[in-house]
């Protein structure tokens, strides 16, 4: 039994058409991200799946049930989906405890003690232990939406539902919540994320939808929609944005085919010289550290990626590397002499964000 089934759902406002015909079947465990321009219907046919926008024609199938069925019980089906919005809509005049323990007490019969326990480990997996009896205007934008998360995952949702969650956040809060989310796409949870964020959808999703005149346009995998799209609109608005890689798998590397490339990337699409000496500079002395911090003098089996990705929508620009061996994060301030670690003072500077992670491999993002 899937999860989600939705069967030919039609949506208007007035005059206009915004979901016509549209069908989906989920599978269990599913990650499915949702992308397109402004306006194509993606966040109305998420709220469509908790009849928040309610639909003018089509069934609704939420593990199993109907939710349009005419006589369906709306809230206790709704219990099965955990939605998380643009806004994090915490209760202001509860802390953070009493936030995420409210549902599952009012609405799920759970105790107040397993409630609170059930709340502490998810403080702990997200680290917001500290903030257990915060206020909700003393967190940060990032923490608020964390919190709201686990909100939702305190109800043991089917399915968890994501309308842009970092729309709302300074660009610096981004990082941890889409972190967060990757977190959560190791424990198997079905999740639908509508995003702008297009590196990210092609890291978390097992399935992407395209959404364009009225409905799915297209999906498939993630390289199926951003490396090779069929069909026109979709080629349009992917080929908006436009991806470098550069591979390093030893030492000695040719430091001047990688400058090479990236210049040659910048001319291709128009990409101002100022941005792309950036470029090179950040992908010269980060690749060096990460020489220098993950791997012995010994090592053979190096494996660093680089890889930028450009929109020519808004000229924003995402740098992000990869690297095998030694946890180690450059940008940690308690490393090393910081005479020798000049270039990454000037990288700071530079650089409008830079996040750091580790999962299997040191991951670290640069947006200029």
């Amino acid at each position: 039994m899937n999860p989600i089934e939705v069967k030919n759902l039609c949506k208007s406002f007035g005059s206009l058409n915004v979901l016509h015909d549209v069908n989906l079947s989920v599978e269990e465990g599913e990650h499915i991200a949702i992308i397109g321009g402004s306006g194509c219907g993606k966040s109305v046919f998420l709220r469509s799946l908790e009849l928040l926008e309610v639909p003018d024609s089509g069934q609704i199938f939420i593990d199993g049930e109907e939710i349009t069925a005419k006589r369906a019980d709306v809230n206790r089906i709704r219990r099965k989906m955990g939605m998380v919005y643009q806004k994090f809509y915490l209760f202001s005049h509860m802390n953070v405890l009493e936030n995420l323990c409210i549902a599952p007490i009012k609405l799920l019969g759970m105790s107040k003690s397993d409630a609170e326990a059930k709340a502490m480990e998810w403080l702990t997996k997200v680290g917001l232990t500290s903030k257990v009896h915060s206020m909700p205007s003393v967190l940060s934008g990032g923490q608020q939406q964390r919190i709201a998360i686990c909100r939702s995952l305190m109800m043991n949702p089917k399915v968890l539902l994501f309308d842009e969650p970092t729309s709302a956040l300074d660009p610096t809060m981004v990082g941890e919540v889409l972190a967060m989310i990757r977190m959560l796409a190791k424990h198997s949870i079905t999740m639908l994320v509508v995003t702008h964020e297009m590196k990210f959808a092609r890291e978390f999703a097992d399935r992407v939808l395209f959404f364009a005149d009225g409905g799915i346009y297209e999906q498939g995998t993630p390289e199926k929609i951003f490396d090779a799209p069929e069909r026109e609109k979709t080629i349009a608005f992917i080929n908006r944005l436009k991806y470098f890689h550069f591979e390093i798998t030893e030492r000695n590397f040719d430091l001047l085919a990688m400058h090479g490339g990236i210049h040659d990337f910048a001319d291709k699409y128009g990409i101002q010289s100022s941005l792309a000496y950036r470029l090179q500079l950040c992908s010269e002395e980060l690749v060096y550290e990460l020489l220098s911090g993950c791997y012995a003098s010994s090592d053979s089996n190096i494996d660093i990626n680089v890889n930028i990705s450009y929109s020519e929508s808004d000229s924003s620009t995402v740098m992000h590397f990869t690297s095998t061996g030694k946890r180690f994060n450059p940008f940690d301030e308690s490393y090393g002499n910081e005479d020798i670690h000049m270039g990454i003072d000037i990288l700071r500077k530079i650089a409008k964000n830079i996040n750091y992670s580790f999962d299997v491999k040191n991951n670290i993002e640069v947006i200029l």
